[in-house]
């Protein structure tokens, strides 16, 4: 299996990177490869609603006609057997840069040639909230609705806060473990 997390963090020793190793952990144990993205160090601007109606290239073909690291990222999703999005929660939501990343593929997503290699892939979400960790749990609402409408098959959303992080990682490890298994008995069969 191979598995891609990308996260909207930017602190890569951070609360929500060590939510996203534990998952990796996780999925290695079972003998999955994971890759990792953080979004915050890749050159990814946010939509232009290109026409005057809103829309581009995106509705019309399936891509997106600005040159950065956008359509290197969708390829690797493409190549993955799943994919993880983590993100720190800010004012309850997600970073602006996985809501920047996910705005652009829901959009080629509306269209059968983006939606190809991404619907019915696996995936995870991991929104870890600091402060009083309130907004967790409605930060993985939105985050699994924007999966959803892109097209992914939702496994697991997992809100963690910093008073319950420990708990949440073992939580992920295991996580990890049973995405791995499921992965290896779909392939025997």
């Amino acid at each position: 299996m191979n598995a891609l997390i990308i996260s909207g963090s930017r602190d890569l020793e951070g609360r929500t990177a060590q939510a996203m190793a534990a998952l990796a952990e996780g999925l290695e144990a079972e003998g999955a490869t994971c890759d990792t993205v953080f979004l915050p160090a890749v050159d990814l601007e946010r939509c232009r609603q290109c026409d005057d109606d809103g829309w581009g290239e995106c509705r019309a073909e399936g891509s997106c006609v600005i040159e950065d690291d956008f359509a290197r990222l969708v390829a690797a999703i493409r190549a993955a057997d799943m994919v993880a999005f983590a993100t720190p929660v800010y004012y309850g939501d997600l970073s602006e840069s996985i809501r920047a990343f996910l705005d652009r593929l829901r959009r080629i997503c509306t269209h059968e040639n983006g939606e190809h290699g991404i619907v019915g892939t696996p995936a995870v979400g991991i929104c870890v909230a600091g402060g009083g960790g309130g907004g967790g749990p409605k930060c993985a609402v939105s985050l699994e609705g924007v999966l959803q409408t892109i097209g992914f098959d939702v496994a697991d959303m997992v809100p963690a806060r910093r008073q319950n992080l420990d708990l949440k990682l073992d939580v992920l490890r295991v996580t990890g473990r049973w995405l791995a298994q499921v992965a290896d008995e779909t392939d025997a069969q």
